[in-house]
């Protein structure tokens, strides 16, 4: 099956929240050369890239997403268009032949089976004491994805939306400690839970188009289809997240790590 097209202006409407954890990933970077080799894995539309490019301004620096859309903005001046930019799957794209001193991979992982095997891989690619740096998001068991389970899997929704509608998801940070030493590197994991606060109608709607809705609403080709699910997942989404009277909490849990080629 044909991955469903990115939707940069839809992923970008909450630009800055979603690379907050990033820039606060990048500050945990040890020192690198000054005119680092650095390679953003999953760059997509460019706003990791720019944040990347501000926090290390000399650097030979490659974005890497395999969707031709979110590339086009990357290379904008939307995203960052001093930096090159590669049509290639993080699943499959060998980073040896850059020996790079960084790969940065920002809420990527999560949508990749088996993700685990990468490390060993992305850090055998490292120059000594090279680093690997990436956060996922550690929210699906929060009532947005559960709700959204639960709904796609209902008798009226059931056969149109299966199992492949859902990304494979992310490890323990337990796991991701263990994956990074036993791939050679030293490793800090760490997680934080950030209570976002988001405005406007049905904000952690608009939020999961950008994201986790993505490939559900590519099976729904018919449009009243596609209406009458999102407003019943809308209905499901103000009851789990209330309203205040400066805007809506979204708790978003992500987790980070960083490991240092040893």
């Amino acid at each position: 099956m044909t991955a469903p097209a990115w939707d940069p202006r839809q992923y970008l409407r909450f630009a800055d929240e979603r690379t907050r954890p990033l820039r606060e990933l990048l500050a945990r970077v040890p020192e690198l050369p000054a005119r680092p080799t650095v390679l953003d894995i999953g760059c997509g539309p460019g706003n990791s890239t720019a944040a990347i490019r501000e926090r290390w301004p000399a650097a030979e620096l490659t974005g890497i997403d395999n969707s031709a859309e979110m590339l086009d903005t990357a290379r904008s001046e939307q995203g960052e268009p001093s930096a090159h930019y590669l049509l290639a799957d993080a699943a499959t794209y060998d980073p040896a032949p850059a020996a790079p001193d960084l790969i940065v991979s920002n809420a990527t992982l999560q949508w990749v089976q088996g993700h685990l095997d990468l490390l060993p891989r992305w850090a055998a690619a490292l120059q000594p004491g090279g680093v690997i740096a990436f956060q996922v998001p550690g929210n699906f068991d929060a009532p947005s994805h559960l709700l959204l389970s639960e709904l796609r899997t209902s008798p009226r929704w059931r056969a149109q939306l299966g199992a492949e509608a859902v990304p494979p998801g992310v490890h323990q940070p337990a796991a991701y400690l263990a994956a990074l030493l036993a791939a050679g590197c030293t490793a800090d994991v760490w997680e934080t839970t950030y209570s976002t606060l988001l405005t406007g109608p049905d904000p952690v709607l608009e939020w999961t188009k950008g994201t986790a809705l993505r490939p559900v609403l590519a099976r729904l080709t018919d449009p009243a289809e596609r209406a009458a699910f999102l407003a019943e997942y809308a209905a499901l989404l103000r009851e789990a997240y209330p309203a205040g009277p400066h805007g809506t909490v979204f708790p978003f849990r992500r987790i980070f790590a960083v490991g240092v080629r040893t």
